[in-house]
């Protein structure tokens, strides 16, 4: 904290002598509520309430008393801090901004200026007085700028411990009966809803989930992304889970119907947020409350995407349900049953048939053909239907990956199943 009497001579202090000091402390109601009427004439100070007004008056007489006192104690240096504003209620700091704060030292100074240096006995206390007006007054506008650093950080310390929750709850998913845990069964979701909405962010807005590994020091910190939203008008909560960092990120408002897996509508600047290794996005949710889902599919994709190195940054996590399904995911499971082997047996059984004997006879049309006892075209025209009905090119190396591995894992569902051992 700046010292009020840095290069100040103490000698020169001392000539102020104890019946000025003495005119200066009985003036001190007096200055007070002189301050509070020149402040009155601020707009935005008529807006407070009684008892701000008041706090705002308290912090000023405490500012009268304080310079009184390091005026008096020529044999020491004072050092003053932002023990004036630390009395005032902490409601205050949050309706009044630094600016407007400033704004009141400021106001406070001049009345100071104008009248405390006629309590001086002589010209050298006069001058000693409106010395010490300006250095006084620098000191308490460090001090108001003190008070409000210290407010800042503790909002933001509050704020980087409720997003952690926030994003621990999304990953957690609900619990048994929709509680938190912590013995309010039924409350899960509105905790949930009231802890996003404190951090800004819109409980009902889609929203995705993005997993990677967590920065290090030279990267952006998580709240870095916090601070980026307001200013991209796409608010993101993020957090550092071991060695992992999870962001949410809601999906625009108007997203491309041709990015399903929505990486284009990712904010620029948030991959720089993730360290070294792949960084996996999940499918959209409706709301924050069904963003667990998201995080489900994102984390198993963070967990497969070593089986893919060459996966592109960001990767969606449906571009990962191949390495998912060869790790046991049993979601992935039953998206690649449900979005290929599904409406490929709903169209007819005979492209199911032709998809097996292609991939699993090495992407060759005429030995599929021969094993089909087919035309290679019948086979070519079989296979672009394959595509359209999937959205996989059997003649793509991916693609017939991710088409193979569908058919074995529907193979697997069927021989896990219990026999029927009804009448």
């Amino acid at each position: 904290m700046t010292d009020a009497s840095d290069g100040a001579d103490p000698r020169a202090v001392a000539t102020v002598s104890p019946a000025t000091l003495r005119r200066l402390e009985l003036a001190a109601g007096e200055l007070a509520s002189t301050c509070l009427a020149a402040m009155d004439r601020q707009p935005w100070f008529g807006r407070l309430t009684a008892d701000q007004r008041a706090a705002v008056l308290l912090v000023t007489q405490r500012g009268v008393v304080d310079f009184v006192a390091w005026l008096g104690r020529p044999d020491r240096t004072v050092r003053l801090t932002a023990e004036a504003f630390r009395v005032a209620p902490r409601d205050l700091a949050r309706r009044l901004s630094l600016r407007q704060t400033v704004e009141l030292v400021r106001i406070a100074t001049d009345v100071f200026e104008e009248r405390l240096p006629p309590l001086a006995a002589d010209e050298d206390e006069r001058r000693l007085l409106v010395e010490g007006v300006l250095r006084f007054g620098r000191s308490a506008a460090f001090g108001a700028a003190t008070a409000y650093a210290a407010a800042a950080e503790d909002r933001g310390a509050w704020d980087a411990r409720l997003e952690a929750l926030v994003v621990d709850a999304v990953v957690r998913g609900p619990l048994d009966g929709g509680g938190t845990g912590d013995g309010r069964e039924g409350r899960g979701d509105d905790v949930l809803v009231s802890r996003a909405a404190a951090l800004g962010w819109d409980p009902a807005a889609p929203v995705r989930v993005v997993v990677g590994r967590a920065p290090g020091e030279a990267r952006p910190a998580p709240s870095d992304l916090r601070r980026h939203g307001p200013r991209s008008s796409r608010p993101m909560l993020a957090a550092v889970q071991g060695e992992r960092l999870v962001v949410l990120v809601p999906d625009p408002p108007d997203p491309d119907p041709t990015d399903a897996a929505g990486l284009g509508a990712l904010p620029g600047g948030i991959l720089a947020a993730f360290g070294a290794g792949p960084v996996v996005v999940g499918p959209a949710a409706a709301d924050l409350l069904g963003a667990h889902a998201s995080a489900r599919e994102a984390l198993a994709g963070l967990r497969a995407a070593p089986g893919r190195p060459d996966a592109p940054r960001p990767v969606a996590a449906d571009d990962l349900l191949p390495e998912r399904a060869l790790g046991g995911d049993p979601a992935a499971h039953r998206r690649l049953v449900d979005t290929i082997v599904a409406p490929l047996t709903a169209a007819g059984g005979e492209l199911l048939r032709t998809l097996a004997a292609y991939v699993e006879g090495g992407g060759s049309l005429e030995t599929c053909a021969r094993a089909l006892y087919v035309h290679p075209n019948t086979v070519r025209y079989r296979l672009r239907r394959v595509g359209e009905v999937t959205g996989h090119s059997p003649t793509d190396p991916r693609d017939a990956f991710v088409l193979q591995t569908a058919l074995v894992v529907a193979r697997l569902r069927v021989c896990a199943k219990p026999p029927n051992r009804g009448g």
